[in-house]
């Protein structure tokens, strides 16, 4: 519950403020008063006659009727607090700073449920307990350094964590980013991460309100609604970026197929954040790096102009981008003789524009006009300038400044020289900018920015798929466990996923006859054992009924064996699907490159069910080895719309069929013509 009284009191009452700016009591006082809250503010303390200037009251019994109640004592004398603030004195808006709840102790977490039931019952909004409070325009209620610098159209940023967040502001500060409020959400009892981000996309005034937010994520509790309103907010303008922590903890856990190997939460997370269209980060640096850029106007294309007096990260950053998958053409032709001939003898305009270490303000102003007004195919500049300290850069900086103002392309400016011009580069920071010190952490987080698709249609495909059909399969299996081979294959069908034909049997002379049916060259894998190829129980291009005959009697030997199966050996490139439900998640589906190659390279990309064709292009698109699915050195490649259309027909499967808790399809054969599927595992869960 986030309320007018949370975020606009018009009187604050703060229990246990001192005059000891040292310990958080105090603090808080001090950051309210600097930050010019023009409420009325009140301090309980029973020591105190005077905080901070402000005329203390000795009991909480003497305190006027209050909007927001800010809490500094210990943790067993909190609920009291909130009971008697909530039903005596009209208190609608708990901040709890204190620590020593549910994040420690089972007596902590009794505590944090009596808070929790008081503010329900009053209908009171409250932030943490063990936080390091709420930062806004209105009000600093935050007992932490730094404060950054406040305006509407600044970054909202909400944290999991008050440590990080005071680390993240930290990073911030020194790029220049602005803020219009910083959420430490604490334990987040009532309002978590996903509250704020609901309350924002349903208040949304796009004149009004900021366009960027930066997440800090320990928990992700309700997925579906940090979907829902992340995706929302983003198809309303804003742009999101988040880092999540602690997603690796089942990364390396035991599992019996290929994608319970893979997957893990962190797969999850990702599929979850491709779906919205959030920015993945994975660090400080380069969440607020993110921000930054998000800061900047939008563009369009992938080609970058670099202007630089120093020829090393001018190199550094071109290596990056490149790296990336951006581009930094080669400027050539009568355009870039005639910039050349009028900068410095020895300068560069081959991309990077190097106006060498002489070079200053008005060879800067020369590249950085031929970049906007003459080389067409440019989409946005990065100005790298330093100073080795031999004079001052005011004058380049405003030049610099100036530009950022009046040109159409975007201005990525690259000031690394923090300590030896320092007060130049505060300066232009003063002036409303922001500074990307480290032009390989800038081309980074470009490249994340770059590589996160828009927001998926939320629309189920369901075209193709036999939906009666699937529910009368899975209702129809009694027990748990891995499924018969001939349910696969129904289920696969119902799906519209192709498959090669095969046989399944114990008795030789059947998977003979088959074999002689469909023709040779067949395959044989053994039925039973989960790791066929673990223990011999795959056999290929059997090309006669002599070696079919003695390849079964052999794998009727293998400990667990059932059967045998038979199918036409077909060829092609080996892709690999796979999906693994995740608690709170639901399925997430993985594609990549099939065969040994799942495991060996890991070479996967994860989507969340169910999916549009525009994200199964993408995760296609995403991988590492997709020039081979797009075909390369005079090899076709596959069919990709159809190894699209399998990913999408997967997800739609998976979303009625819950009881499906991981599969495999490993491999897909595919070749400019078709896909299908060879081998297949389906892992049921029945309640």
């Amino acid at each position: 519950m986030i309320n007018k009284q949370l975020l606009e009191p018009e009187s604050i009452v703060v229990i246990g403020g001192s005059n000891n700016v040292h310990k958080p009591g105090g603090a808080v006082v001090r950051n309210l008063l600097a930050g010019g809250f023009k409420g009325v503010l009140r301090i309980v303390n029973p020591k105190e006659d005077e905080v901070q200037g402000i005329k203390v009251f000795h009991d909480v019994k003497e305190v006027p009727p209050t909007d927001l109640a800010i809490i500094v004592v210990a943790a067993k004398f909190c609920p009291q607090y909130v009971e008697y603030l909530a039903a005596e004195k009209q208190v609608r808006a708990f901040i709890i700073l204190s620590a020593g709840f549910g994040e420690e102790t089972h007596e902590g977490a009794v505590l944090e449920k009596q808070i929790l039931d008081t503010c329900e019952k009053f209908g009171a909004a409250l932030i943490g307990p063990n936080c390091i409070g709420l930062l806004t325009r209105w009000h600093h209620s935050v007992f932490t350094k730094p404060i950054p610098q406040l305006k509407p159209q600044g970054v909202d940023f909400i944290s999991g964590s008050g440590a990080t967040a005071v680390f993240i502001l930290e990073s911030a500060v020194t790029k220049g980013l602005a803020f219009n409020s910083v959420w430490s959400i604490g334990n987040g009892k009532q309002i978590g991460i996903e509250t704020v981000l609901e309350y924002m996309d349903e208040h949304f005034d796009a004149e009004r309100d900021s366009l960027v937010k930066l997440l800090y994520i320990e928990n992700i509790a309700d997925p579906d609604k940090l979907l829902y309103h992340a995706t929302s907010l983003i198809k309303k303008g804003c742009r999101i970026a988040a880092i999540k922590a602690g997603s690796s903890e089942s990364g390396s856990r035991a599992a019996s197929s290929h994608t319970g190997a893979i997957a893990s939460s962190d797969s999850a997370v990702e599929a979850l954040f491709r779906k919205a269209g959030i920015v993945r980060c994975f660090s400080r640096e380069e969440l607020t790096t993110v921000g930054c850029i998000f800061t900047l106007p939008r563009f369009s294309g992938k080609n970058f102009a670099i202007v630089t007096h120093a020829g090393g990260p001018g190199v550094m950053l071109t290596d990056a981008l490149s790296k990336g998958g951006m581009n930094v053409p080669p400027l050539t032709g009568p355009v870039a003789e005639e910039l050349k001939s009028k900068l410095f003898p020895g300068s560069s305009v081959a991309n990077p524009i190097d106006i060498l270490a002489t070079g200053g303000a008005e060879q800067l102003s020369l590249a950085i006009d031929y970049c906007e007004n003459k080389f067409d195919d440019i989409d946005a500049i990065m100005v790298i300038f330093g100073t080795p300290g031999l004079v001052q850069v005011y004058e380049t900086y405003d030049v610099l400044h100036k530009k950022i103002l009046t040109c159409k392309k975007p201005i990525f400016p690259v000031l690394p020289s923090v300590n030896t011009a320092g007060p130049e580069v505060q300066e232009f920071l003063s002036r409303g900018h922001v500074n990307f010190s480290d032009e390989v952490t800038l081309a980074t987080a470009l490249t994340q920015i770059m590589k996160t698709p828009a927001p998926a249609d939320q629309t189920l495909e369901i075209l193709g798929v036999d939906v009666p059909r699937i529910r009368r399969i899975i209702d129809g299996i009694q027990d748990s466990g891995y499924i018969a081979p001939h349910l696969v294959h129904e289920l696969l069908s119902s799906a519209g996923i192709p498959t090669v034909p095969e046989f399944v049997s114990d008795k030789k002379e059947e998977i003979i006859d088959f074999a002689e049916k469909c023709g040779y060259p067949v395959v044989a894998k053994v039925v039973g054992p989960v790791h066929k190829s673990d223990v011999g129980g795959v056999s290929l291009n059997i090309r006669t009924k002599d070696h079919l005959a003695m390849e079964f009697d052999r794998m009727m030997q293998i400990t667990d064996a059932t059967a045998v199966m038979v199918q036409k050996m077909i060829k092609g490139t080996e892709l690999f699907i796979g999906a693994k439900y995740e608690t709170r998640f639901g399925h997430v589906v993985l594609c990549g490159m099939g065969g040994i190659f799942v495991e060996v390279l890991k070479d996967v990309s994860s989507g969340l069910a169910p999916l549009s064709y525009e994200e199964a292009y993408s995760m296609i698109h995403s991988l590492r080895g997709y020039k081979i699915i797009k075909g390369t050195r005079g090899q076709k490649g596959v069919n990709e719309r159809r190894y699209a259309e399998i990913i999408v027909r997967l997800s739609t499967l998976l979303r009625f069929a819950t009881e499906i808790k991981e599969m495999d399809i490993n491999p897909l054969l595919a070749d400019e013509n078709e896909v299908i599927a060879v081998d297949a595992r389906i892992l049921v869960e029945k309640s």
